[in-house]
């Protein structure tokens, strides 16, 4: 039961996600409802450029949700069916069912240090039926794209990306998305930049790949109309489409009031010594962060949860505490250590848009609390 308090921290505030925007959003809705335009109109075509502008892109591609993005990026990539992907097992499983319904084989690897994908770790990993490497740009952070890049090259791989968390990121001022053959964004309502429901985005460079997207989307039609391919239904609806445009606009005053609290963070628990915590924004100069998640490592870590719920305040273990290789069933025989031992650590600690400074404040001062006490 919570003690009685006058505050409530929420993990995450999904009315916000409307609220927060409700005329703006309800305008948007109206213009496109009278105008009938639900599917494949100017509003998608027009947020997919503004989408590749922003991230440095040739080509951005709306698709139903982050999931399809990343198998359709794999499909329109021309994975070999049978083939085998290694991405890191500190992601959600849909990274790894994405490569499996492309046809190829997800090979889980460890997580590092920095909760991304081990450079060190691929090449143990890879096998003669290895052909492409997929690392996870988790929490709003890109990977050391310098290292695996440097891998696939070593052993003539492709490069893809599941960009779910991290849109707007950057390693050495390049986007994450930008860096390999495709990339899958999401656009789940808790994403920093979130619609109304599910979405997704497939970022590109090539024109073939281009093209194949485009009709992987749309039943495997090309630009004629004509039935070339089997395909998919995944188009990004023309409303979702519009709302992601209009706070496109503002995308960059989102993450800096996110790396705020990332900072507020940062100064008040840095000296716990019972805590890991995220790189701190501006503390290395390769990496822009934008903090989708903000997910230390925690000693104690089940009784900090449950002393932060009896004060209201909404924390997450992000997929249960389990890497993906942990799913037995899903046909995982992989032992990870490194990651295992981690999930054994992991929390996040609230971190959107509705959050104040005093919310945060207020979750430092109870963690705080928790460890003077013992």
């Amino acid at each position: 039961m919570a003690l009685r308090n006058s505050r409530v921290v929420p993990f995450f505030n999904y009315p916000y996600v409307f609220k927060s925007q409700e005329e703006a959003f309800l305008s948007i809705i109206r213009d496109v409802g009278r105008r009938g335009a639900f599917i494949m109109q100017k509003d998608l075509s027009e947020f997919e450029a503004n989408l590749a502008t922003y991230t440095g892109a040739k080509y951005a591609v709306g698709v139903g949700n982050g999931t399809d993005a990343l198998q359709i990026a794999l499909m329109a990539g021309g994975i070999e069916p049978g083939g085998e992907v290694v991405f890191c097992t500190h992601t959600m499983v849909a990274t790894a069912s994405a490569i499996h319904f492309s046809g190829a084989i997800p090979v889980p690897v460890e997580a590092g240090l920095d909760h991304l994908m081990d450079p060190k770790c691929i090449e143990a990993a890879i096998t003669p039926r290895t052909k492409a490497i997929m690392p996870t740009q988790l929490n709003g952070r890109t990977a050391n794209m310098d290292a695996i890049q440097a891998v696939a090259k070593k052993y003539g791989l492709e490069l893809y990306e599941d960009v779910a968390q991290a849109l707007g990121s950057q390693f050495k001022g390049r986007c994450a998305g930008t860096f390999g053959k495709a990339s899958g964004i999401s656009f789940y309502p808790a994403k920093v930049l979130g619609c109304l429901g599910d979405g997704g985005a497939i970022l590109m460079n090539d024109e073939e790949v281009h093209r194949n997207v485009l009709s992987l989307r749309d039943h495997g039609r090309d630009a004629s109309g004509e039935m070339v391919r089997w395909g998919m239904n995944s188009r990004l609806d023309n409303i979702q489409a519009a709302l992601l445009d209009y706070q496109l606009k503002d995308y960059p005053n989102v993450i800096e009031r996110r790396r705020v609290i990332a900072n507020l963070y940062q100064g008040r628990l840095k000296d716990i010594k019972q805590l890991v915590l995220p790189p701190a924004p501006n503390s290395d100069p390769d990496h822009f962060d934008v903090f989708q998640n903000y997910e230390i490592e925690a000693e104690r870590r089940d009784e900090l949860q449950t002393y932060l719920k009896e004060r209201a305040i909404g924390t997450l273990i992000q997929w249960g505490g389990r890497g993906v290789h942990q799913f037995y069933k899903l046909g995982f025989k992989q032992s990870l250590p490194f990651s295992e031992k981690f999930f054994e650590r992991m929390l996040m600690l609230p971190m959107n848009m509705s959050l104040s400074d005093d919310d945060a404040h207020y979750v430092c001062d109870c963690i705080i609390d928790f460890y003077n006490q013992q």
